[in-house]
């Protein structure tokens, strides 16, 4: 549905986003994650067509993003950081100018108005101005925004940013059932966010992708850590986990119950080193009470990634 090839853009000698390439398909919410400074708000300022490209093209729906902006923007529906919202007007007025600017047909608007304030939650203050909103409700009048003209696309940068907890798990849901059908590209600080609503992950580092991976996989990659719960002396234990073949770490956790060590096992991804655990336990009289493997959590993959410590991943479309 949006397409970047070799996307670049350099301001003077400095390189802000470094031959991007990738797709996003119909119906896929895609995270952009990346540290200050990664080049996640200029690739989507190049995305919406905000900011030409150095060299590359986007295309949207097929439609070139700088040969045919027209046909191509109709498409795109985008929230910027700090949404652009005229204080003085009422939502109503905001969303049927929002519509009027998507080339929505006359008639439509005031029902498609109507429908978008009640998929947003705008339904009861329509009439109210913008400038006495909460910071939670203009987010949402921005989101609004987006979806006049029903884009295929929706481009968000950081769109919780400034939301307490309650208004960020509400706009969290709203998105979710928006995003339905959708292709969603966004950018968030909050990785619990990403994670809750992405199903595919870039990760950007000095301008350059060092990860793309859809979500379930990444979560995979990397290491293999299981969670055990073991009854016996933590003593003897430790040492002899440590010397298990292809452990990388043993980290141990607050015990579960009283008599019992649990532990976290970090193992290479080689042969199967639950066989080795039970039989260490076994030949040390000790009983596995639990196992389970656990997800590498996406702030340790971040973290390692733009270290430079995790597996390349291959791009997915």
């Amino acid at each position: 549905m949006i397409t970047l090839n070799g996307v670049t853009k350099r301001y003077g000698d400095t390189l802000a986003v470094d031959g991007l390439s990738f797709t996003a398909r119909q119906g896929q919410v895609l995270g952009l994650l990346g540290q200050n400074g990664a080049g996640k708000t200029t690739a989507l300022s190049i995305m919406t067509g905000a900011l030409a490209p150095t060299a590359g093209t986007v295309t949207v729906g097929g439609h070139d993003l700088l040969s045919a902006p027209r046909q191509a923007k109709r498409m795109l529906g985008c929230l910027p950081e700090v949404p652009p919202l005229y204080d003085e007007m009422t939502v109503r007025a905001a969303l049927t100018f929002a519509a009027q600017l998507k080339l929505v047909v006359a008639a439509d608007i005031p029902a498609h108005v109507t429908d978008i304030a009640g998929k947003t939650g705008l339904s009861d203050i329509l009439n109210r101005r913008i400038g006495n909103l909460s910071r939670g409700y203009r987010q949402r009048v921005g989101l609004a925004q987006a979806l006049c003209g029903d884009p295929e696309v929706l481009v968000l940068d950081e769109p919780t940013n400034g939301l307490d907890p309650r208004q960020t798990a509400e706009f969290r849901q709203t998105l979710r059932q928006l995003s339905r059908g959708r292709t969603v590209i966004f950018s968030s600080h909050i990785l619990s966010e990403v994670q809750a609503l992405c199903d595919r992950v870039i990760i950007l580092h000095h301008g350059r992708i060092v990860c793309d991976s859809d979500l379930k996989s990444l979560q995979h990659a990397g290491s293999l850590r299981l969670r055990a719960d073991i009854l016996g002396d933590a003593g003897p234990l430790l040492p002899a986990l440590r010397g298990l073949p292809g452990v990388q770490r043993v980290t141990r956790l607050p015990d579960a119950r009283e008599g019992s060590v649990s532990v976290l096992l970090e193992f290479r991804r080689e042969g199967v080193p639950q066989k080795a655990l039970f039989t260490l336990l076994s030949g040390l009289g000790m009983p596995l009470l639990r196992l389970q493997e656990t997800e590498n959590s996406l702030e340790e993959i971040f973290l390692q990634v733009t270290a430079g410590a995790y597996p390349k991943s291959q791009p997915k479309d």
